[in-house]
């Protein structure tokens, strides 16, 4: 049985969501707890409250879309992107991931973006209710873009060849003897010897995994009809027409990367996690239904990313992401010719001027910092303005290239703005 409810992003807790009867395995409040390895915050992914006296129980979930088990092996949870009632649409996480990707530097803080429980049992789902396997995919294909834009590596990888009237490197006796010298043929030897190219065993690894993708993507609707995984795709695959898809299980396994070529070190990882998604058997990519692993996708900071993207296509390098400062962790920090600005994203609903007042309380504290004035050049008793980025499907703006960030004051505050962005939209 698998519970389905959509994500909630309203900041706090959405309970009583979806009710249901029967015995479950524990007596209290039940919630699955989510780490971010970069701020080592723990989240709810969703909470259970029961009801011992009616034997029933609710479901409250927040901005983490995924599924996991309830009761394992018995109950499974389901959470899908926000459903907006008004104009019959939801969330295209896909695209918000596509356009914060367009730059190379967004690719190193996605780490925290999603958490796979490979240790624990497979849940069944249908195709249309994956949404690792598309956001892997379009993660993978935005890193393998980079790396055939710079020039695919090249590197000494073994060879295994049946040489006539020649030897180079290692004799290989029993192959010799058994392909060869059995069968009448004293001219050829068996050699194993280093080559210097493209079909290294990263390249390798990077097709194969590309081999995989270009089964899977007819299948899924949102990925087929959208022309930016086919572009794609069609530019990167050309890039590897001379490479081998030829790796074994233990390679896909243990390989290493060299730290040196960065967008490698981040494709590799990405090519193993779709590889191993599979089950390492291509035949799965065609199946209707998918046995997977429980996960987690973190809509927030997602949303982050998403962001960080649109405020990179106004103000390029002027935006810093995740300044620190002993325990404290700023989103954004802006330092541009004409705008100094600390910059929050939440991931909430907002009324027309109204904010949460603990985010107010949250971004002015970032503002007080004695690092921040000084990354900024500016003097107390000086103020820094700043500004809280939230979704907003109706009324916000596409991006921020031509748009007053201090066009909306918050209510009640002095120097405290907020400005609402549209999220793309599946129909």
């Amino acid at each position: 049985m698998i519970v389905c409810i959509h994500e909630h992003y309203n900041g706090r807790e959405n309970k009583r969501i979806f009710d249901f009867k029967g015995e479950l395995s524990f007596e209290r409040d039940y919630f699955y707890q989510y780490t971010k390895k970069s701020r080592n915050e723990k989240l709810d992914c969703f909470r259970i409250f029961s009801d011992k006296e009616n034997k029933t129980h609710a479901i409250a979930n927040s901005y983490f879309i995924g599924v996991d088990w309830i009761i394992e092996r018995e109950k499974a949870i389901y959470v899908e992107p926000k459903l907006n009632k008004e104009c019959e649409t939801q969330t295209d996480y896909l695209k918000m991931l596509f356009s914060a990707l367009q730059h190379e530097d967004v690719s190193k803080h996605t780490h925290d973006l999603f958490e796979i429980k490979w240790e624990k049992p497979t849940i069944k789902i249908t195709r249309q209710q994956d949404l690792l396997t598309p956001l892997l995919i379009v993660h993978f294909l935005n890193m393998v873009k980079n790396i055939v834009r710079k020039g695919l590596k090249k590197s000494y990888y073994k060879v295994e060849n049946n040489l006539y009237s020649k030897v180079k490197g290692k004799v290989l006796i029993s192959q010799t003897i058994k392909h060869n010298l059995v069968k009448n043929k004293p001219l050829n030897t068996y050699c194993t010897y280093d080559e210097f190219g493209f079909n290294g065993l990263e390249n390798r690894l990077l097709k194969r995994a590309l081999s995989f993708i270009q089964l899977y993507l007819p299948h899924i609707k949102n990925l087929q009809t959208d022309d930016y995984t086919k572009e794609i795709f069609n530019y990167v695959n050309p890039a590897f027409i001379s490479v081998s898809e030829d790796v074994n299980l233990n390679d896909i396994k243990h390989t290493k990367t060299n730290t040196f070529y960065k967008e490698y070190s981040e494709a590799i990882p990405l090519a193993k996690l779709i590889i191993k998604r599979f089950g390492y058997n291509i035949s799965n990519t065609q199946q209707k239904t998918i046995q997977t692993p429980p996960f987690w996708i973190d809509m927030s900071k997602l949303f982050e990313l998403y962001t960080l993207g649109l405020l990179k296509d106004r103000f390029s390098n002027d935006v810093k992401y995740h300044f620190k400062h002993s325990d404290n962790e700023l989103d954004f920090l802006l330092k541009s010719a004409d705008l100094k600005l600390v910059i929050d994203a939440k991931y909430k609903e907002y009324q027309k001027y109204k904010v949460d007042s603990h985010d107010v309380r949250q971004v002015s504290g970032y503002a007080r910092l004695n690092k921040v004035y000084k990354y900024l050049e500016k003097h107390y008793p000086d103020s820094i303005d700043c500004l809280i980025v939230y979704p907003d499907i109706i009324n916000g703006y596409e991006n921020f290239k031509k748009v007053d960030l201090k066009k909306v004051e918050v209510e009640n505050y002095q120097g405290i703005y907020k400005i609402g962005i549209k999220l793309p939209l599946i129909k």
